[in-house]
Formats: structure tokens, C-alpha cells, sequence
């Protein structure tokens, strides 16, 4: 069992490591080891989520078991614009079909209300992301190259309206 709440500077290398491993399990069938763990040691060190974590535009959970150990993560961020998109979506092989990903997309839902919709990018390949966003009311809206320097691939830009408060 798990308790969604805010992320806080402690679950800083619990996060980074879960990160890693996921993005390492995930992308390096699609964008190779080599270029899958550079990006993501580029972008997961506990330093760069400390910036993240201190950017007032941007909301970060975990899911915590109650052992301490951290079992989920997600991020969201908000653009000059008001326009929110899920960045990240992270959860630890043994809790897939848990539940807990539906419980961290709803917390992010649940801390954006009142906005009109919500967007996320996925690499085209990642089956099982693009399959769980669509089951939760997200369609695709646009086909783009990958952000995050992944040259030769292609992202779903994914977005779910949400309802009025």
C-alpha cells in the first residue's frame, strides 16, 4: 500500500534512482542503452530534480510505501501561459496494474483543477504509456520529433480535457 503526497529535497535519490532504472528499462529498446542512459543522467541527477522541485511552476508526488520506500513519482508543470503538461509519470515494475499510476495521474489532476485540459509527450514505441494515457481520457493531438535530443524518433503530444470545477 502506498500514500500519494508532495515530493520534498529528502526523496531526492530515491526518485533520481527510480527515474533511471525506468527510463532505462523503458527507452533503451527504442533510443539505445548508450544514448538512454546519457539522457538520463543528464536529466535524473538529484541536483536537476532539486531544481525542479524549486520551481514554483512545477508539482512533484511520490508514492510512498509504508516502509518509507518510494514506489511512484510524478511531475507536472505549468507554462507563462497557464497551459499544464504532465512530464513524468514513473512507477516501479512490481506495482504495475496496482493501481498506483492511476493514483499519481489523479493527484496531479486532482492539484491542476479548473484548468481546461492537460497534454504529455511519449515516444512513439512506448506502448504500454501510450496505452495506460489512453484508457485515462488522453488522445492524441499531434505527432512531433522527440524532445529531449532523442534525434530520429517521434512523440504523441497526448492531451485529456478536463472537466469544469
Amino acid at each position: 500500500m502506498s500514500h500519494i503526497r508532495p515530493m520534498t529535497t529528502n526523496d531526492l535519490t530515491a526518485v533520481s534512482r527510480l527515474l533511471g532504472q525506468s527510463w532505462r528499462r523503458t527507452y533503451a529498446p527504442i533510443m539505445g542503452e548508450e544514448n538512454t542512459a546519457r539522457l538520463s543522467d543528464e536529466r535524473h541527477a538529484p541536483e536537476k530534480l532539486a531544481e525542479e522541485l524549486a520551481d514554483d511552476n512545477k508539482m512533484s508526488f511520490v508514492a510512498e510505501r509504508t516502509d518509507g520506500s518510494i514506489a511512484g513519482y510524478a511531475m507536472a508543470a505549468m507554462d507563462e501561459k497557464g497551459d499544464v503538461t504532465l512530464d513524468r509519470l514513473h512507477i516501479e515494475p512490481r506495482e504495475f496494474g496496482s493501481g498506483l499510476a492511476v493514483d499519481l495521474l489523479h493527484a496531479v489532476l486532482a492539484a491542476h483543477a479548473g484548468i481546461p485540459s492537460i497534454a504529455l509527450e511519449v515516444i512513439e514505441g512506448n506502448d504500454r504509456a501510450i496505452a495506460f494515457y489512453r484508457k485515462h481520457g488522453f488522445e492524441v493531438a499531434e505527432r512531433r520529433p522527440a524532445a529531449h535530443g532523442v534525434g530520429g524518433h517521434a512523440s504523441l503530444i497526448m492531451r485529456r480535457l478536463l472537466p469544469r470545477a
